[in-house]
C-alpha cells in the first residue's frame, strides 16, 4: 500500500476566550498557518491539490467553506480548492485522515489538512441554538427514528462526562489532580520551548494563553459544579479557545520529486463509534480496534495524545487501557492549552510529532472523543 507522510505541522498559539485572537476573523487565522506551512517548506502553492479543514458551527465568518476562504485569504492561487468537514471535536483529525487516504489511494500527492475555530466569535453549539427560533430545540427530538431508538433523554457532553465519572468511580478530587497536572505539564513545556517549532506567532502573540500558573487544588475546590450534585467543574473541563492548525500531507512521489523531508509516516488510521448518549467513551473501543488492526500493544506506543475534553474522559480511558500516565499528554492538554474544537485534532498532531522528536520515541497514538459517540485514532511513526 502507498504511504502517507506528514511533512510539517504548524499552528497559531491557542487563544483563550475573549483573548488576543478573539477578534481575528477565522479566515485570517487559517490563512496565517497555511501561508506559514507553504513558506517554511519552500513550496510552489500550485502543487497543493486540496485544502481540507475541520470547522464546527460553520456560521457567519466560519460559513461558506472556510477551508477555501482561508486559502484565498492567504493570497494563494485561485486554482487550489478547499473543503470543510465537521466530525465535531475530531474534525481536523478527520481532515488529516481524508488527506492521508487521498494520498494512499494514489489520487493526490500533496494536501494541506487542518482546522480553524474562533469560539469567542461564534459560540459553541451556535449551529444548534440559532435554529431554536425556527422550532428546533435540538438536532434529535424531531426525528421519529431517533426518538424510537433513544427516547427524549438529554444528549449532551456535560451529562456524558458526569456519567463517565460515576461509572468509572472518578471523584472530583481525582479530576482536579489531573487538571492541575495538565497545567503543570503545559507550563513546563512552554518554559522549555517545546512548542516553539509548531507555533507560528500571530502578530505579537507567541504563547498559548490557556495555561494558568496560579491555579491550585485549593482554588479548584472552591468552584461550583457544572450541575447540581455533580462532580465536574470548569477546572476539569476543556477551555473555550480560538486557533488554527495546518498539516502538510504528502505521497512518497511528492516527497521524492520535491525533495521534502517528512517528519512522520501515518502507520494507521481509523474511526469508530460507540453509544451516542455516553458520547465521550468511544476512544476506549477505538483504541482497542486500532491496536488490534495493527497487531500492536499499548506498550509499543511511546506517546499518546488524547483530547482532554473533560478529565473524566481521559481518566476512564486510562483505567480501561492501563496506559502509563507519564506517556499520556506529556505537555498538557485541552484542560490547560484549550480546545478550539475544529482545530484541536491537528493541534494534537503537531504537539505529538514535536514530542516524539524531542524524546526520541518511535510511535505515537492520537485519539479524541467526538459528538455522536465517535473517536478517531491515528498512529504515527516518527522518521529521521
Amino acid at each position: 500500500m502507498a504511504e502517507a507522510y506528514i511533512v510539517d505541522a504548524v499552528r497559531t498559539p491557542v487563544g483563550k476566550r475573549g483573548g488576543r485572537l478573539s477578534q481575528v476573523h477565522p479566515a485570517d487565522l487559517g490563512a496565517h498557518v497555511i501561508r506559514a506551512l507553504i513558506e517554511r517548506n519552500d513550496l510552489d502553492p500550485l502543487l497543493v491539490e486540496d485544502v481540507i479543514f475541520g470547522c464546527c458551527d460553520a456560521l457567519g465568518p466560519q460559513a461558506g467553506d472556510i477551508a477555501r476562504t482561508c486559502w484565498l485569504a492567504a493570497g494563494l492561487p485561485d486554482a487550489v480548492p478547499g473543503v470543510t468537514i465537521d466530525r465535531q471535536c475530531g474534525s481536523s483529525q478527520q481532515s488529516l485522515h481524508f488527506a492521508a487516504q487521498a494520498v494512499m489511494s494514489g489520487t493526490s500527492d500533496l494536501i494541506v489538512a487542518g482546522g480553524v475555530q474562533n469560539m469567542s466569535m461564534i459560540p459553541i453549539q451556535s449551529a444548534q441554538t440559532l435554529a431554536e427560533p425556527l422550532g428546533f430545540a435540538d438536532p434529535f427530538s424531531g426525528s421519529r427514528g431517533w426518538v424510537e431508538r433513544y427516547g427524549t433523554q438529554e444528549v449532551s457532553q456535560f451529562r456524558a462526562a458526569e456519567m463517565i465519572a460515576e461509572k468509572w468511580d472518578i471523584s472530583r478530587e481525582d479530576m482536579e489532580v489531573f487538571a492541575l497536572e495538565s497545567h503543570r505539564r503545559a507550563i513546563r513545556a512552554m518554559d522549555e520551548g517545546r512548542f516553539e517549532n509548531e507555533i507560528v506567532p500571530f502578530e505579537d502573540l507567541a504563547l498559548d494563553e490557556g495555561p494558568r500558573r496560579d491555579t491550585s487544588l485549593e482554588k479548584m475546590a472552591r468552584l461550583r459544579t457544572l450541575r447540581e450534585g455533580g462532580r465536574l467543574t470548569a477546572a476539569v473541563s476543556s477551555q473555550i479557545s480560538d486557533a488554527a492548525t495546518a498539516l502538510l500531507v504528502a505521497s512518497e512521489r511528492a516527497v521524492k520529486d520535491l525533495g521534502l523531508r517528512p517528519r512522520a509516516r501515518v502507520h494507521h488510521l481509523s474511526v469508530r463509534g460507540a453509544d451516542p448518549i455516553w458520547m465521550l467513551t468511544a476512544p476506549i473501543p477505538a483504541t482497542a480496534h486500532a491496536l488490534a488492526r495493527t497487531g500492536m500493544r499499548l506498550e509499543d506506543i511511546d506517546l499518546v495524545e488524547i483530547n482532554e475534553a473533560f478529565a473524566s474522559v481521559v481518566l476512564a480511558w486510562q483505567k480501561e487501557t492501563g496506559a502509563d500516565p507519564a506517556r499520556v499528554n506529556p505537555n498538557g492538554g485541552a484542560i490547560s492549552l484549550g480546545h478550539p474544537i475544529g482545530a484541536t485534532g491537528a493541534r494534537l498532531t503537531a504537539t505529538l510529532l514535536g514530542e516524539l522528536e524531542r524524546s526520541g520515541g518511535r510511535y505515537g497514538l492520537q485519539t479524541m472523543c467526538e459528538g455522536g459517540g465517535q473517536a478517531n485514532v491515528t498512529i504515527f511513526e516518527r522518521l529521521g
